[in-house]
């Protein structure tokens, strides 16, 4: 396996990620002295946003007439926002009140964030719903300009500056959707996308769980924290699969459906809770994130070699050509 294939690899890049800045972190070689809250906050933004164009700017604006299409748009929005943020809101709300309150504050910004916005691509590898999981992104992406600062108030109204919450999901959302219709009709090579893409996510992760500090926290908080993440990723992804098999619904439909549910935009989340919550809060609240982005690397590398993996999606879609005969 050469190296540009590892490069193009998510799962490869998120998992190196995660070693790289774990040893980072626990080796205390962070350099947070020119990476501090300010400029990772800059730089979160200015990367994710990055990102989010060049990802959207592949999604064509056809079939999203949310009227025709309402059956749909209704399942990416219940699924993507409403279901997949139930677990971190009830996490937050039962922790809230103790003395790691503010530790739980990172799962409101997680219970906030839609779904990430490669669920696209992913599906078309995966061969799942394809124009459902493009017209899917586009309307979560759009109905989270409200949906962001409506959670953030619900759970941290008290806490945060409203209008610092409102100008920074402009400039991590509203902003590449503009700026991605402008890049439409470039031609970007897929091989170089999915590397620099990967690359971006690498750079987040060392970034973000590389400066989180881990030792002021209980290990029954991490372990609580581990837990929430657990059943947010591997049981709602496994309950939505379970869920929908039995109801009969066809392989696309449940792939796209799954990755809604349980691959949250993890670089949203770090962006807003480095660039809202003020001072030494900020670094409290990564906790949870950073604990929630160990769960999901393992739960993509666990969709890529076992939920979708090649043998079971190739026969479960000829069981359902069969039963269509």
């Amino acid at each position: 396996m050469d190296i540009k294939t590892l490069l193009k690899s998510s799962a490869f890049m998120m998992t190196l990620a995660l070693v790289v800045a774990l040893i980072t972190n626990f080796a205390g070689v962070f350099p947070s002295d020119p990476l501090n809250a300010d400029v990772r906050s800059t730089l979160t933004i200015i990367t994710l946003a990055t990102m989010l164009t060049i990802s959207l700017s592949r999604i064509p604006l056809t079939n999203l007439n949310p009227l025709k299409y309402k059956k749909s748009v209704a399942r990416s929005v219940l699924l993507g926002l409403v279901v997949s943020s139930i677990i971190p809101l009830i996490g937050y709300f039962l922790l809230k009140d103790t003395e790691y309150g503010d530790q739980a504050m990172g799962l409101v910004f997680i219970a906030a964030t839609p779904f990430a916005a490669s669920v696209a691509p992913l599906s078309f590898i995966l061969n799942g719903d394809m124009e459902h999981a493009t017209r899917g992104t586009i309307i979560v992406y759009i109905v989270a300009l409200a949906w962001i600062p409506f959670i953030v108030w619900l759970a941290l109204g008290e806490v945060v500056d409203m209008t610092n919450v409102f100008i920074t999901v402009l400039e991590l959302i509203a902003v590449p959707l503009v700026l991605s219709r402008l890049l439409t009709k470039v031609n970007i090579n897929k091989e170089f996308m999915a590397i620099f893409l990967n690359c971006c996510i690498f750079f987040l992760v060392w970034l973000s769980v590389g400066s989180t500090n881990f030792k002021g926290t209980a290990a029954w908080v991490f372990i609580a924290f581990l837990i929430i993440a657990t059943l947010r990723s591997f049981g709602l992804g496994n309950g939505v699969e379970i869920v929908e098999k039995k109801a009969g619904i066809h392989w696309k439909q449940r792939v796209s459906d799954i990755l809604m549910t349980s691959y949250k935009n993890k670089g949203i989340a770090i962006a807003l809770c480095m660039s809202v919550l003020p001072g030494n809060l900020r670094g409290l609240a990564m906790v949870a994130i950073a604990t929630s982005i160990l769960v999901e690397i393992m739960w993509v590398a666990f969709m890529d070699s076992v939920l979708f993996n090649r043998k079971r999606m190739e026969r479960e879609i000829a069981a359902e050509k069969t039963a269509a005969e």
